[in-house]
């Protein structure tokens, strides 16, 4: 690709990247022409969709992904983090074959759940007992509605920028879809906001939701004493304290509790956990999970179809004992601290932003280079640069997040790694006068 590319407006090299791109993937756009028939936008998984239309893709295999028009990208999307073991890893592969020649949808207990949940038990440091869901997005809500039903207390301490799943999410304050418990919204890492509030509403608080690292809201790290003072509050007041651990489980073998020292009362896992499969997990304190404990007369239900189905629970099973030990998830962590130190001594008018295997670009033209503690601090920045950046990565053969987060799976290399930052190095070149002033 020629890197003198038109400097003149964002608007207008917005327009040119646009056309190159619409150029190059008919096939997609036939693609998503079909499904606007039956989907509104073509789609049915929002964060998905980018301007001017989504690829459509074929298919994937390791590291890399290939769409309907014969490109080729390397995957540093990682299916938002669950995408951990790369695609048809040859040790799930064989899990999930195995699974199926013994038949699926069988409608009872298996093994296979037993042996997932100690493995689950035995490295998160939070959880003595857990359950199984679908998604996160169920995760945070049974952990929810677990709080409120132990504590009897209606009320749920949350942060703006925090995202919990499709109907749990406060970016911007929350969405009009979201579950209808009682909110009360707090400032990411403004421990003694966060304090202040807890204590204002510790009659009514059932629990404190957060992520230790705000995810869709930018990867931003929560600071430890921020976690820490949450932690403190909690017991203080009689609230619980869950840790969404559903991105943030890889950091180590124990997630991010483990590497933090903190202990949640309850924890929702999800993503790469069921080896790429739909799951959801949510566990924690023996007193508090136990009262799902269906021998008991005044057991809390929990129902789910597919809570243990066959095909998850053998990939989770093989992910965790075979691939994802606690030697490659350090070895994970240290390689995504690399490269996100890598990337963010390019150039100050991009800032790289997370922890670990996980971070996300961010263009500081308008606010200035400085550090990043809450969406407040990236509120001002031109959305045109980050589609600018994913439409160039795109063309320079780089599948990740329309947003600009990347999410590192286990099959990505030094030779990807090294393409990636000369190709991002390449983007600060071209795009050196639009950087400095985009309008």
């Amino acid at each position: 690709m020629d890197t003198a590319l038109p400097n003149s407006t964002l608007d207008a090299a917005l327009a040119e990247a646009r056309e190159r791109y619409a150029a190059a993937n008919p096939a997609s756009l036939a693609a998503h022409q079909d499904a606007l028939a039956s989907m509104p936008g073509g789609n049915t998984r929002s964060v998905l969709f980018h301007t001017p239309y989504p690829l459509a893709m074929a298919r994937g295999q390791g590291c890399r992904l290939w769409d309907v028009d014969g490109h080729g990208y390397v995957d540093l999307l990682g299916e938002y983090t669950a995408g951990l073991y790369g695609h048809s890893h040859p040790v799930i592969r064989a899990a999930l074959d195995a699974a199926l020649d013994r038949g699926w949808n069988l409608g009872a207990h298996g093994t296979a759940e037993g042996r997932l949940a100690r493995l689950i038990v035995e490295r998160f440091p939070g959880i003595d007992l857990v359950r199984f869901t679908n998604s996160g997005t169920e995760a945070n809500l049974m952990a929810v509605a677990t709080a409120v039903a132990v504590t009897g207390r209606p009320r749920v301490l949350v942060f703006d920028g925090g995202y919990h799943g499709g109907i749990l999410y406060f970016g911007g304050g929350g969405i009009p879809i979201n579950a209808p418990h009682q909110w009360v919204l707090g400032q990411y890492n403004d421990a003694d906001g966060a304090v202040a509030l807890a204590r204002a509403h510790a009659g009514q608080l059932a629990c404190i939701l957060v992520e230790p690292m705000l995810g869709s809201g930018g990867c931003i790290p929560g600071e430890r004493g921020f976690l820490q003072a949450l932690r403190d509050v909690a017991t203080e007041t009689g609230a619980l304290l869950i840790f969404d651990e559903v991105m943030t489980s890889r950091m180590s073998a124990g997630g991010q509790q483990a590497r933090l020292g903190i202990t949640p009362d309850l924890t929702t896992l999800g993503k790469y956990i069921g080896g790429g499969m739909s799951f959801g997990a949510f566990g924690g304190r023996h007193d508090i999970m136990d009262r799902y404990d269906p021998r008991r007369a005044d057991a809390l239900p929990h129902a789910g179809t597919f809570n243990n189905n066959v095909l998850t629970m053998a990939a989770g099973v093989a992910g965790l004992t075979e691939v994802f030990t606690a030697d490659a998830a350090d070895a994970l962590f240290a390689r995504g601290e690399a490269l996100r130190t890598r990337l963010d001594a390019l150039s100050p008018a991009m800032q790289w932003i997370g922890i670990g295997s996980l971070m996300t670009a961010h263009f500081h033209s308008r606010l200035g280079r400085g550090t990043v503690r809450s969406p407040a601090d990236i509120a001002g920045a031109d959305p045109g640069l980050r589609e600018l950046f994913h439409l160039d990565m795109l063309e320079r053969g780089f599948y990740l997040a329309r947003r600009g987060m990347v999410a590192l799976s286990l099959e990505v290399g030094t030779a990807e790694l090294d393409g990636f930052a000369a190709a991002v190095a390449e983007f600060l070149d071209s795009r050196a006068r639009l950087l400095a002033d985009p309008r």
